[in-house]
């Protein structure tokens, strides 16, 4: 081997050396650095020219854990979002030891319509009655505004996601380009391609995502159901009205809320559909579905018990027009009308302590013209019977079949306690296989103790090529002495 070779072996090797010490540091430093890829030096023989070759930085990602951790993320975030809903409205309604559920109220209303059934001539007891059937509306009227919340959150939350879309499929383009000028320029783009699978992570996060390379190292995206995100330098635009308040009448099938819209494209939003898998998508289920469903329940359990309560036969003094203990915001109620009932629910004025609070009425008719008699039980009597009769009912929790009042409001908390529990069940197992695949991406990331002792070597390496370099500098001293 001449000078001249092992000159240029032995400076290749400590520029290589010294490159590797950089990257070495970059890992250290960044150990913790969320979203980062730990880097290793592509080195080579020189061939015959002798000494090192050195390529680019190498990012280490498993493409097969990569993308089984993104279809975990996206699910998790999916059922994450169900179940948040479910706990919400399962807290609304209550649930078998909470003193003030739905169907507590009504127990504490059947309990004090016995009370005031056996002593009928107490003032005390029909008060507490009045006052028992009031907060039973109430606990209804409650519930339907916590699902108009939860509707209202889910509209304003798909608005922001949207958005973020748009605005995420922007930067992604732009990495993309920054990317190919870094290529151009012999940068080294390893950062830039960590900020684009975050990103790619975030949007995959909200819509579930298939990524192709492109050359020159560049990334498209497009949906599982094969809907372009951003490819070739083109970004799809979404579009989407948000609505400021969404009301229990609003839906898309009539045109008052708006679906989601891709390049100009309708989009089936169900939790199955186009973009089914991620946030969005079960944003959608919650604003359309889930609380569409939840809503009726609530409708129909107030239908119905203000049904039992406005009919002449149970209260004779009533007309067949005339609201009873229970109105639809103080009106009569009309069955053709049974959408929002929940939300309208409320004791008649006339024996509402807030209102007139002639609760005597209770005892001897809504519209009687002057106090009766006082140890006459027939309509109270007629009330528990009201309650106890079972009328056919229709909806998507309680199912179809003939129910008593009370069951009906058993069924409503069963229904929405179970639900609750299916999908803590759900976010639980999306969970477990979120954090395991995870685990197995943290896995391939920076090893402290490994990259120390990589870091050791390279110091070898770098004494073994600075030694050569003296030795050389030695002979050639030598030999212009000569």
């Amino acid at each position: 081997m001449s000078l001249s070779t092992a000159l240029s072996s032995a400076m290749t090797g400590i520029t290589a050396a010294g490159r590797s010490t950089s990257v070495v540091s970059d890992n250290l430093a960044n150990a913790l650095t969320e979203g980062y890829y730990r880097r290793t030096l592509d080195l080579s023989s020189n061939g015959s020219a002798g000494g090192v070759r050195i390529g680019s930085v190498q990012r280490m990602i498993d493409p097969a854990i990569q993308k089984s951790v993104r279809s975990a993320e996206a699910n998790f975030a999916a059922t994450s979002v169900t179940a948040g809903f479910y706990a919400r409205i399962s807290d609304q309604v209550g649930t078998v030891n909470d003193d003030y559920s739905i169907a507590q109220r009504m127990t504490d209303m059947e309990t004090a319509l016995i009370e005031a059934t056996s002593l009928p001539d107490s003032d005390a007891r029909l008060n507490d009655l009045s006052m028992q059937a009031g907060e039973l509306a109430m606990s209804i009227r409650n519930a339907a505004e916590g699902v108009s919340t939860l509707r209202n959150k889910a509209e304003d939350s798909i608005g922001a996601l949207v958005e973020g879309l748009q605005t995420n499929l922007e930067t992604l383009n732009d990495l993309n380009k920054k990317i190919l000028a870094a290529e151009i320029r012999g940068q080294d783009p390893s950062g830039l391609e960590d900020q684009r699978d975050n990103l790619i992570n975030a949007i995959n996060e909200v819509i579930p995502v298939q990524v192709h390379k492109r050359d020159n190292n560049q990334t498209a995206l497009y949906t599982n159901s094969g809907i372009k995100l951003i490819d070739g330098g083109s970004v799809a635009e979404f579009s989407f009205d948000e609505t400021r308040l969404v009301t229990p009448y609003m839906s898309i099938d009539n045109g008052q809320l708006s679906g989601l819209e891709i390049d100009g494209r309708s989009i089936d939003t169900s939790i199955n559909g186009k973009i089914g898998g991620g946030s969005l998508a079960a944003q959608f289920h919650v604003r359309d579905v889930a609380s569409v469903q939840a809503q009726e329940d609530l409708d129909t359990m107030a239908a119905d018990l203000i049904g039992r309560f406005q009919d002449p036969a149970v209260d004779p003094t009533l007309g067949v027009t005339d609201p009873g203990i229970f109105t639809d915001a103080g009106a009569f109620f009309d069955p053709v009308n049974t959408l929002g009932a929940a939300n309208r629910i409320e004791l008649n004025e006339v024996i509402s302590m807030s209102g007139s609070a002639e609760t005597w009425r209770l005892r001897d008719g809504l519209n009687a013209t002057a106090i009766g008699d006082r140890g006459d039980t027939t309509i109270l009597n007629n009330y528990a019977e009201a309650m106890e009769a079972t009328n056919t009912i229709t909806s998507p929790g309680l199912g179809s079949g003939d129910y008593s009042a009370y069951a009906i409001a058993a069924n409503l908390m069963t229904n929405f306690t179970q639900e609750n529990t299916w999908a803590e069940q759900e976010l639980a197992y999306s969970s477990a296989i979120y954090s395991d695949i995870q685990s197995r991406e943290l896995e391939q990331g920076v090893d402290t103790d490994a990259e120390l002792q990589t870091l050791m070597m390279i110091e070898t390496v770098y004494g073994a090529n600075a030694r050569m370099l003296q030795a050389i500098d030695e002979m050639m001293q030598e030999l212009m002495r000569l």
